[in-house]
């Protein structure tokens, strides 16, 4: 098999606050809460993360909060708040965004499903790793427009898919299953990549039109 065609991304659905206990406890009363709100059945919460994998080389995805990490842990590419900004100068209200070389990922055993693998050409596969320090450091737990879905670990996975070229909206789930942050990572990574593709267009249009004065003169 050609060696570009065994690039992929396993995607991952894992329970919040698995293998806990304060993070367990309070999303469950925050999902009947908004369960009630909403007029529906609570349902189980589950946080995504991805293996990339490429060029022969095995990479997680994931966004944890700063503080309460592995000491081997590695691979930090941005950091954003939790909270008001002036409250960044604290560990605990910071999360980070990693793509950790031969990473751990402490929930696995815990996974409400087997991964989706995701086939991945090696451009593609590079492309998604490289463009994650570009993720937007929303704050962790607001809304992201023009989603009302608030940005958190499922937003960054759900963004990384969309940027790389993956249509991350027929991603839905397991049944059973709520994954919050979904909407607003698609919103964000649509606005961006139509920025680029509107940037491009203007950079191709003046590009032209430098050649045609060039010729003029």
């Amino acid at each position: 098999m050609d060696a570009e065609r065994t690039d992929r991304a396993d995607f991952w659905r894992l329970p919040v606050g698995a293998g806990g206990v304060i993070v367990a406890h309070t999303s469950r009363w925050w999902e009947l809460l908004s369960a009630r709100r909403d007029c529906r059945a609570p349902q189980q919460l589950v946080h995504a993360a991805l293996e990339v994998f490429t060029g022969g080389e095995r990479y997680v995805i994931e966004m944890t909060p700063q503080w309460g990490q592995p000491r081997t842990a590695s691979g930090v590419v941005a950091i954003g708040p939790v909270g008001p900004p002036p409250l960044g100068r604290f560990r605990m209200f910071r999360y980070v965004v990693r793509a950790w070389p031969n990473g751990v990922l402490p929930d696995r055993a815990y996974a409400v499903a087997a991964p989706t693998s995701i086939p991945l050409g090696r451009t593609q596969a590079q492309g998604l790793l490289d463009t994650l320090p570009d993720v937007p450091l929303h704050t962790w737990g607001r809304a992201v427009p023009p989603s009302t879905d608030m940005w958190n670990s499922n937003s960054l996975i759900a963004w990384a898919l969309r940027r790389a070229g993956v249509d991350a909206g027929t991603l839905a789930p397991p049944a059973g299953c709520r994954a919050p942050g979904w909407a607003a990572g698609l919103a964000a990574g649509t606005r961006q990549r139509r920025g680029c593709r509107e940037v491009a267009t203007r950079n191709l249009r003046r590009t032209a039109h430098a050649t045609d004065s060039a010729a003029r003169h």
